[in-house]
């Protein structure tokens, strides 16, 4: 099984760019594992949010293969607990011959074209992020997510 986290638009901050480069390198270990960082929309001051996201749609699932299964990071989806997200992917990795794509869209979400390529909808907390943040925190929880799977010591429960 392969992961990509697909992020819409540069990450502007050194420190979280740091953070997400430390994670990644140590998901090389456990999985097959990229992190891209899609452009912004060009002229995205002169759209609605509802022409935004499909714009960010597009360039999303330009990015989404046959093989693929795209899990969506989203404020209404399924919370789970680090150790409840490990099962899931390991599940994923016993059941499914499928890459996971996981999608982290704009500030205004996704659209509805996205939504309905979307076998999942995943949050990371009841609580809001930035859009920057939300990068770090799931490149780390997918880190600690395969050292659960692996027995290893970095979760303590």
């Amino acid at each position: 099984m392969k992961i990509t986290l697909l992020a819409i638009g540069k990450t502007a901050d050194a420190y979280l760019r740091e953070g997400i480069a430390v994670y990644t390198s140590r998901l090389q270990h456990y999985v097959p594992f990229d992190y891209k960082e899609l452009p912004d929309v060009r002229n995205a001051k002169n759209l609605t949010p509802e022409q935004l996201k499909a714009k960010e749609g597009e360039v999303i699932l330009a990015q989404v293969g046959g093989n693929d299964e795209l899990l969506l990071l989203d404020e209404n989806g399924r919370s789970y607990s680090s150790a409840g997200l490990a099962g899931f992917l390991e599940k994923k990795a016993l059941h499914s011959s499928r890459s996971l794509v996981l999608a982290i869209g704009g500030a205004f979400g996704f659209s509805q074209e996205v939504y309905r390529k979307a076998t999942e909808k995943i949050s990371l907390s009841s609580m809001t992020f930035s859009h920057q943040m939300v990068r770090l925190i799931a490149a780390e929880q997918l880190y600690r997510a395969f050292t659960i799977i692996k027995g290893e010591p970095y979760h303590h429960p």
